[in-house]
């Protein structure tokens, strides 16, 4: 059965809310590094608004993750997510990790590479 347009929505929103929360990111925090309002990423987030091509590849990179885990999510390519193509997005990806471990297995890489590491 295909996935239905808002399905694909509500998935790429929830999606992303959760890299969010993996990040330790408020919504405000995300929206300024990704450039785009509070309420159009809450949106997105709710699985109201589509994003463009853009705005995820924005949204990947202030999350440190891949554009194209996004563009899957959002039906814009087809195929399965991509493996990673980072630490913290293969850290975020493993469904075998409890937020909470994944909390902690990023800040222990973080503090060996910096903040900003994104391979």
């Amino acid at each position: 059965m295909p996935i239905r347009p808002t399905e694909t929505l509500h998935d790429v929103g929830e999606f992303i809310r959760q890299q969010r929360e993996n990040a330790q990111k408020s919504i405000r925090d995300l929206a300024r590094s990704a450039g785009v309002s509070n309420p159009y990423l809450s949106q997105i987030e709710r699985g109201i608004r589509r994003p463009s091509a853009d705005i995820l590849q924005q949204i990947a990179r202030a999350l440190e993750i891949s554009a194209e885990t996004l563009y899957v999510r959002a039906g814009i390519l087809d195929g399965s997510p991509p493996t990673a193509s980072s630490v913290p997005e293969a850290i975020n990806n493993d469904e075998r990790l409890t937020g909470e471990q994944k909390q902690s297995l990023l800040s222990v890489y973080r503090s060996f590479v910096g903040p900003a590491a994104t391979e």
